[in-house]
């Protein structure tokens, strides 16, 4: 089966979406299916490996998130590819002017094409201050994703919001995790000495982009709340983003690392104790899994991944998605009992240590297979 990739985003950009299609591209390959990769010229310049073929477009700097390039649409290149070597099916995972265009052209010659809800772009317009946006981008997406053959969303309580507003054909793709990858084998004694804190001295984590949409004044109230009970907790934050400077200035304390590459980012979690996720944007989170496959004890909200794979006070501690005053109570309980945090820590790998990418592959190729079976069947009706 040969499948064509579109997307705004790819490793090496650091996101969900990038980090998904990464994982998902390598299960494909291995299962032999040839791939098409479709995307903006990357910052350095380089090409993905593995793909049978790849179409690199021109693009621009996304507004507010410089460090993700949208593709400009490419009609006559994309044409041209498809013409020449036609894909059995398409995924277009971003809803950006390339994700557009590629839409466009699949329809135009009647390939079928598969889109993924990957970001909540609809819910941005509220954390930016812009909440009359929300109705008009909601309908925007919905057109977008209602021209595919169906729309991939990573759980079935996203799905069932999408639906209810109107989205039509939506299915569940979930995610995996690598445990083998992610994992408490990776603590790593000499890094949480460079934090300057000892075998005892407990550490918070968060990992995530420190934009407006984590919800950071949760993480600042939280953290603050942690160190009331424990005042040598030691808060780390990971990622980057356009409010990095204002969140040092609000947590003096705390070590900022930046984006740290998957290795490193491995070692990070598995040397913190405590990971704390105040956010309410996620389609999923795949921090949530990693944290959870690293043995910590996790605190967040009842929402995307942590709803689909946290049981209260078994795997982690969650609070109901609108009540802020019960997550810093829960993160501020965690922090006093370190025995609970450590037998959560353990259950939340055993939950997710089988959570393989090949499964998720696998129901991927299952629902390509599929609309690609329903679109031939209407082909062969249509010239009956």
């Amino acid at each position: 089966m040969r499948i064509a990739m579109v997307s705004e985003t790819w490793a090496p950009d650091i996101n969900g979406v990038a980090h998904t299609l990464q994982q998902l591209s390598r299960a494909l390959i291995q299962r032999g299916v040839t791939l098409q990769l479709v995307r903006p010229r990357p910052f350095q310049p380089g090409k993905a490996a593995g793909m049978e073929h790849e179409l690199q477009v021109s693009g621009f700097r996304a507004p507010t998130y410089p460090d993700v390039r949208l593709g400009m649409p490419a009609r006559k290149a994309l044409t041209r590819l498809w013409q020449q070597a036609r894909p059995d099916a398409i995924y277009i995972a971003t809803e950006g002017p390339l994700g557009w265009s590629a839409l466009n052209v699949a329809r135009r010659l009647a390939i079928p094409a598969v889109s993924g809800f990957h970001t909540n772009f609809d819910h941005y317009a509220g954390d930016y201050g812009m909440r009359w946006l929300e109705a008009p981008v909601r309908g925007t997406l919905r057109y977008f994703h209602n021209r595919s053959q169906a729309t991939l969303v990573p759980t079935e309580q996203r799905a069932e919001e999408l639906r209810r507003t109107g989205f039509e054909r939506v299915r569940v793709m979930g995610r995996g995790i690598d445990a083998d990858h992610f994992g408490p084998h990776r603590r790593d004694v000499a890094l949480r000495r460079s934090w300057g804190v000892d075998e005892q001295q407990p550490v918070a984590l968060h990992v995530g982009r420190i934009a407006q949409e984590k919800n950071l004044d949760l993480l600042v109230e939280s953290f603050a709340a942690m160190q009331a009970v424990q005042p040598d907790l030691q808060p780390l934050v990971v990622g980057d983003g356009p409010q990095r400077a204002a969140l040092e200035k609000r947590l003096p304390g705390a070590i900022f690392t930046g984006f740290v590459d998957n290795e490193s980012l491995a070692r990070h979690y598995a040397s913190a104790d405590l990971f704390v996720f105040p956010s309410r944007s996620e389609t999923y989170g795949n921090v949530v899994a990693e944290a959870m496959a690293s043995g910590l004890g996790i605190v967040a909200f009842d929402y995307a991944a942590a709803a689909l794979l946290i049981e209260h006070d078994r795997h982690g501690l969650k609070a109901p998605f609108d009540d802020p005053a019960a997550f810093v109570a829960h993160a501020a309980a965690l922090c006093r009992n370190p025995a609970q945090a450590a037998r959560l820590g353990r259950a939340a790998r055993q939950r997710v240590e089988h959570h393989a990418w090949s499964r998720v592959a696998d129901d991927f190729l299952a629902t390509l297979l599929q609309v690609q079976e329903t679109a031939h069947g209407k082909s062969q009706s249509a010239r009956v």
